[in-house]
């Protein structure tokens, strides 16, 4: 496995900066987080930006991941909006869009995969997935079961996609999304039906909404793994921390990805500390190398 950062943790640095402190460090791999300052698809230099990127993470040595979480790269006014279970069609397949051209940035940087996930229900209080039935044949479908539907149209969407570009996806179960938990992603994987529909483990994810060990999730869901996001959390607390603040026992975690062969990427994902990313940079890599 390769030690990475994630550039939502660099928040306060030119990418160019940030990679070059990542290599300098010891990283061996970066996530991208596709956004205002990195890879904005929007911009008007995208296309230099892009063999610019290219070019840097050859020269660096660093592998990488495609991240989709920006905040607000597609609305201004709402936090990760439009998502792939937005209320509007318009809102849905502008995410769709997006996604697919994170697949094409992906294959450009010949990326290990593209990361993201299912959004959080505007529509009010939602069925989970083990409710749904999967007919729709009538107007009293509830709102739970739409939203799983659209979930899937639009995964289905960007799985196809993908499929086409030789692009692996990775899809990360998010504390208050629709899809939090990893037998939901379970679920959902099914019904998608693609090897290319990997899975992301966040870490501290599993701390915060799981049952059982982070190292038997790890074993469970060996198969379909394709991404790690890393970092320390409380259970129940959906808040990213630095090594040592939570309360994650590392050793055994690290032990299971060594244990399932896992030769990934696995990304320090710390998006609330770019004020002093040099030197988490330092102590997440001093932590993590030892282990």
């Amino acid at each position: 496995m390769l030690l990475g950062y994630n550039t939502n943790g660099l928040a306060f640095h030119r990418w160019q900066t940030g990679l070059e402190l990542l290599a300098e460090t010891g990283f061996q791999a970066v996530a991208i987080t596709v956004d205002q300052h990195c890879l904005n698809p929007f911009a008007m230099n995208f296309a230099s930006e892009l063999a610019e990127m290219r070019r840097t993470l050859e020269r660096l040595g660093l592998r990488s991941v495609i991240e989709t979480g920006a905040r607000f790269l597609l609305d201004a006014r709402q936090k990760h909006e439009p998502t792939l279970i937005s209320p509007t069609s318009d809102g849905r397949l502008r995410r769709v869009d997006f996604l697919r051209g994170c697949v094409d940035i992906a294959k450009e940087l010949n990326s290990d995969a593209v990361s993201f996930w299912s959004g959080v229900s505007r529509m009010g209080t939602l069925a989970r997935p083990e409710s749904v039935s999967p007919p729709m044949a009538d107007q009293s479908t509830e709102l739970g079961d739409l939203a799983w539907q659209w979930l899937l149209d639009g995964c289905r969407r960007v799985t196809d996609y993908a499929e086409q570009r030789g692009v692996q996806l990775a899809f990360e179960p998010e504390p208050g999304m629709l899809i939090e938990t990893n037998e939901q992603y379970g679920r959902l994987t099914e019904q998608i039906g693609s090897p290319r529909f990997g899975l992301t483990i966040d870490i501290g994810h599993v701390q915060c909404v799981e049952i059982g060990s982070i190292a038997d999730h790890l074993r469970r869901w060996a198969t379909p793994l394709r991404n790690v996001h890393i970092e320390d959390m409380r259970r129940g607390v959906h808040e990213h921390l630095r090594f040592g603040e939570g309360e994650i026992d590392f050793p055994p975690v690290m032990a299971a990805l060594r244990e399932i062969g896992y030769t990934g990427c696995v990304n320090v994902e710390l998006s609330r500390h770019s004020h002093m990313a040099p030197e988490v940079l330092r102590e997440s890599f001093e932590f993590l190398s030892r282990l």
